[in-house]
């Protein structure tokens, strides 16, 4: 109970902000998507709210230099420069995470973000499966 309360406390805390800075390059839907993505990620990593208060901002300038390389991509097609793109990112903020978390809770935020992808992508699966069967064939 104490973790569900500290997770919404954190969900809140992150809401207001994010809607003041607009919608320049959001998708719809993708907010909720966000949120779902910060309460797996903080589940996953167990994060006290101290840790928490450090580690989201710099999250929030990790996602926007990997939001960054993927519309870089869309542009050039570079699938090799995107890897190199990503990589590098990676490895420029693993050092800045080790301001809030601990270099373990590290591995475990890169190991979250890929199974939360995952999930997404066999949950879009399911859906659209869902959808097929109920179409009338012609």
């Amino acid at each position: 109970m104490k973790k569900l309360f500290s997770v919404l406390v954190i969900l809140c805390w992150l809401t207001p902000p994010a809607h003041s800075q607009g919608q320049t390059q959001q998708r719809p839907g993708a907010g909720g998507l966000e949120s779902m993505k910060i309460g797996f990620i903080t589940n996953r990593l167990n994060l006290t709210p101290e840790e928490a208060q450090k580690f989201w901002p710099i999250y929030k300038q990790y996602s926007n230099e990997v939001r960054q390389a993927y519309f870089a991509y869309r542009s050039d097609h570079n699938e090799l420069g995107l890897e190199e793109n990503l990589l590098n990112i990676r490895k420029k903020y693993s050092v800045e995470f080790l301001k809030a978390i601990p270099p373990p809770k590290i591995n475990d935020f890169f190991r979250a973000e890929k199974d939360f992808n995952v999930f997404i992508q066999r949950e879009l699966q399911r859906r659209q499966m869902q959808g097929r069967r109920f179409q009338p064939v012609n």
